[in-house]
């Protein structure tokens, strides 16, 4: 089994969204139909979710599906993501957390497998987020090769049409780990916000 200190990944994504400007929040993102403030409240609730997944704390976090609720920021947002980032990290930083059984997004799952799905989950929304804002973007090395991984093999899931991911968007030879990631998720490493 292998682990992953998720702290690195979580202060560049807090970095990144502490960037964001009020006027931004409404700016269009990679994510289909999403806006910059849709992904800061998705990145807040997934954040909730499986910091308690890796406590094992099951309940209303981690039972309900990423679909289910509205992805809307608060006005305390700015001070309850970061603080929510941490928490996250901090749980996953116990080796328990990646072992036994969990729940995540109302799906039960190997400790192990929640812990590669949030590096993957933090890895491309950073880059949902930096792209979106016009930010740069260097993920952390562990937290890319983990979330990597889970692509790769989710890329080669025959179930992989059940709405989790697009379709595998081919990188040219020669792609960086971060833009083979990123066509794994099903987007398009070169997508840019059009001039408006």
């Amino acid at each position: 089994m292998t682990t992953v200190d998720l702290g690195p990944q979580t202060r560049i994504v807090a970095r990144l969204a502490g960037a964001v400007t009020d006027e931004q929040l409404t700016a269009v993102t990679p994510c289909p139909d999403c806006a910059v403030g849709g992904l800061l409240g998705h990145l807040l609730t997934l954040s909730m979710a499986f910091r308690d997944a890796a406590r094992k704390d099951l309940g209303p976090t981690t039972d309900t599906g990423p679909n289910a609720v509205a992805w809307e920021l608060g006005p305390d947002w700015r001070a309850e993501l970061p603080e929510a980032l941490d928490e996250l990290a901090a749980a996953w930083r116990d080796p328990a957390a990646w072992t036994g059984a969990t729940r995540a997004g109302g799906v039960d799952l190997p400790g192990a497998v929640a812990g590669a799905v949030v590096a993957d989950e933090l890895v491309i929304h950073g880059w949902d987020l930096a792209r979106a804002t016009g930010q740069e973007y260097a993920p952390d090395p562990d937290a890319l090769a983990s979330a990597h991984g889970f692509l790769l093999a989710a890329a080669q899931d025959p179930n992989r049409g059940n709405g989790l991911f697009g379709p595998v968007v081919p990188v040219p030879e020669g792609a960086s780990p971060l833009e083979r990631a990123v066509g794994l998720s099903g987007r398009d490493p070169g997508w840019r916000p059009q001039p408006g």
